[in-house]
């Protein structure tokens, strides 16, 4: 399952699609494209973003829901948890002589 966490935020364009959905959770396809271009002059295709957002979502980043006849895109932070709990534990309190 981290490998694919990995896979997922090694493209930066994934990395700006996570950004967005920080900053708006819950954004259609068409949402997210249009923020692409607008804040970071990405002219890609709405086929190019929809591969982009199902590579997140196989790694579990991303869950995606329909509400009629929209598919919204929700992050999930879950994944990116494990990965900091796996290897950032608390440090035990130095002992002093």
């Amino acid at each position: 399952m981290a490998e694919d966490v990995f896979k997922a935020l090694a493209d930066p364009t994934r990395r700006r699609i996570l950004d967005e959905l920080v900053e708006r959770d819950g954004q259609t396809l068409f949402e997210i494209c249009a923020r692409l271009v607008t804040r970071h002059g990405l002219g890609l295709s709405r086929q190019a973003v929809s591969q982009h957002l199902a590579v997140l979502e196989s790694a579990g980043l991303v869950r995606s829901r329909r509400q009629g006849r929209y598919k919204y895109h929700d992050l999930n932070s879950e994944p990116l948890e494990h990965i900091v709990t796996r290897w950032l534990r608390p440090r035990a309190p130095e002992s002093n002589p």
